[in-house]
């Protein structure tokens, strides 16, 4: 059967109408959701242990008679790793040394201190300094994770933060030996087998066994993702994930059926996953939806991967790859492919996109588990203004200002005039008695 996919063409005369139907989507959350999650948290907030323990055994089918019964041994999390299947263990490891070694190069580059003195010695900077405590959301139910672990855990890690607390629905009781695994792997202090918005709730006001956070990363459902909203303010937060992206660029030299796998890779997500082509070759547009086509039938998660392409996916015909870039920018996606065998004449044009890979060995999966650099990715069009998580999400800055006296008589002037001219005399006065001559 054809998949209904979306075929534009960017000359149309109904271009811009059919391409604001593809982007659309609304990140608006359903009502009772959204007041479902406001008493859990205020009830968690209340009850503590005790409301975390009701919520988990109802919504996760469990039967624990204490909220500490959820929380994991350290010795479980490494007879996990002892556990796995020695391929599989060093998959995990590999990609575990990878996405350390992206981050300490990260760290060396963007997470240190630093200070300087001006003409007049005094000094001024910026300290950095980690975290003391982060709690890390890994999803669980439909599917498990433990690349997840890694990213969020990873950078934590090498940012130097205190304690990492990992939370993790385990709907029926069943751990899964990856996750846990990835966890000891990742350095992972402490973890607990909850989930949903009082998870969330637990790390951002803590009970007696749930210690509360300073931030809480990693994605999660919606109610997952409300609670994190509702939270901030009181905790950190990475972001609001939307449904997960791809775009690929392409200029026709890659083989189509790669192009069409890497398209599948993220629509196999969700039905709400997007995945588009931008292309210039008509020709091979035809290619890559015939391989949709012909790839499909195969696929485990085809119902899902068909849903997700026909609702929110495109085929997009465009004038020049220079258009396409030129697109590609106003949808800023989440992840952007540049499957081209001259992808560095292109990058230069890219601006807004969460992760950019480049060329076409270069899938998209490989960035999802090990290339190194991070997966948590903005989404919904905001990587025109965000980042991928990283180091410097588990640190914070504080400005430092060490005023000498010479440097105190030039900036005193100044700060006093302008301290006059908003009407807050105290403010001059601070600053004109530091003056070798103070003024009256």
């Amino acid at each position: 059967m054809t998949v209904q996919i979306r075929q534009l063409a960017t000359h149309a005369a109904d271009f811009e109408a059919q391409f604001q139907r593809v982007l659309h989507w609304s990140e608006e959350t359903d009502h009772a959701i959204e007041q479902r999650v406001t008493d859990i948290l205020a009830d968690v907030r209340t009850r503590g242990d005790a409301a975390v323990l009701e919520y988990t055994n109802r919504f996760d089918g469990l039967a624990a008679q204490s909220a500490t019964e959820f929380e994991i041994p350290r010795g479980e999390l490494q007879a996990a790793l002892a556990s796995l299947p020695a391929v599989r263990r060093h998959a995990l490891e590999a990609a575990a040394e990878r996405v350390r070694d992206y981050h300490e190069r990260q760290l060396e580059v963007s997470g240190r201190s630093w200070s300087y003195r001006d003409a007049d010695g005094t000094l001024l900077g910026q300290k950095v300094t980690p975290l003391d405590r982060v709690g890390i959301y890994v999803p669980g139910g439909k599917a498990q994770y433990p690349s997840s672990v890694l990213m969020n855990a990873l950078p934590a890690k090498v940012a130097g933060v205190g304690e990492i607390i990992m939370v993790v629905p385990t709907p029926g009781g069943e751990r899964n030996a990856m996750v846990l695994a990835a966890a000891a792997v990742a350095g992972v202090d402490r973890a607990f087998t909850i989930g949903g918005a009082q998870a969330v709730g637990a790390l951002a006001y803590g009970t007696a066994t749930v210690p509360s956070v300073d931030k809480i990363t990693g994605p999660g459902n919606a109610y997952v993702a409300s609670a994190k909203r509702r939270v901030f303010g009181k905790v950190g937060i990475d972001m609001i994930a939307g449904p997960s992206e791809i775009l690929v660029l392409a200029d026709g030299t890659t083989p189509p059926d790669w192009v069409a796998m890497d398209l599948f890779s993220q629509a196999e997500h969700d039905e709400m996953a997007q995945s588009i082509l931008l292309c210039p070759d008509a020709a091979y547009i035809a290619k890559v939806a015939e391989a949709i086509d012909r790839l499909l039938p195969d696929m485990p998660r085809r119902d899902v991967i068909r849903a997700s392409l026909e609702g929110r996916g495109a085929l997009i015909h465009t004038r020049s790859m220079e258009e396409a870039c030129e697109i590609s920018n106003r949808i800023a996606p989440e992840h952007l492919e540049v499957s081209s065998d001259d992808p560095h004449r292109w990058e230069p044009l890219l601006r807004h996109a969460g992760a950019i890979f480049l060329g076409a060995f270069t899938s998209e999966s490989l960035g999802d588990y090990c290339a190194g650099p991070n997966h948590v990715l903005p989404t919904a069009g905001t990587a025109r203004f965000s980042s991928p998580l990283g180091v410097y999400d588990f640190q914070k800055r504080s400005s430092l200002i060490e005023v000498s006296e010479a440097g105190a008589q030039k900036l005193g002037t100044i700060a006093a005039e302008l301290a006059y001219s908003e009407g807050l005399q105290a403010h001059a006065r601070a600053a004109e008695l530091r003056l070798k001559e103070p003024k009256a």
